[in-house]
């Protein structure tokens, strides 16, 4: 029987961590495979495009876990959006607090450090944040918010906003200020 092994798993999600709470540029190679306990020589079996491609692989688990939690949450409130942002402004602080407000986001600090030059980065933060917005603005046109695009657009934007903040301030207050700017609106709109 050939021998599984979760090293790559391990690398990926070790990497995700150290980019949301360092950044992309503070994290190195090193650091990712100590952390993670995967053999130097598994790490270049599973990832022979280094650092890069890594990077590209957590993008897309983040991209992917963050949309899961997103239509959970919309499954959760339907015909209900402002119900939806108090569960995703919810989400969002609990995480922060949980982590003692040290985890920034995937996108949002590997985009700092590489978007636009990276040719091969920028296109997956870009359908990373796409797949978001349209499952937002899914949710939002299901319960008959006008404009539901640029809502969802300007939620997420309020949203990375009150990460950065939340994270500087040690606070959930950034994401309870985003919702309570978006609840009014979208409620009177049901």
């Amino acid at each position: 029987m050939p021998r599984t092994s979760d090293a790559r798993s391990k690398a990926i999600a070790t990497a995700e961590q150290l980019f949301r709470t360092q950044g992309y540029a503070a994290t190195g190679l090193a650091q990712i495979i100590a952390e993670s306990g995967a053999p130097k020589g598994s790490f270049y079996f599973h990832f022979p495009g280094g650092k890069d491609e890594l990077a590209a692989e957590a993008i897309t688990a983040f991209a992917a876990r963050g949309l899961a939690a997103i239509r959970g949450i919309a499954q959760a409130t339907p015909d209900d959006a402002s119900g939806f942002v108090t569960r995703l402004c919810a989400a969002f602080a609990t995480e922060m607090r949980e982590s003692g407000y040290a985890l920034g986001c995937v996108f949002q600090n590997i985009a700092i450090e590489r978007a636009p030059g990276d040719p091969a980065i920028t296109p997956l933060l870009q359908e990373g944040f796409a797949s978001w917005i349209g499952a937002i603005a899914g949710h939002f046109a299901a319960c008959g918010v006008a404009r539901p695009d640029e809502a969802a657009l300007a939620l997420v934007t309020a949203l990375e906003g009150a990460r950065t903040l939340a994270r500087v301030q040690a606070s959930e207050a950034p994401f309870d200020a985003v919702a309570a700017l978006f609840q009014p609106r979208l409620a009177a709109r049901a």
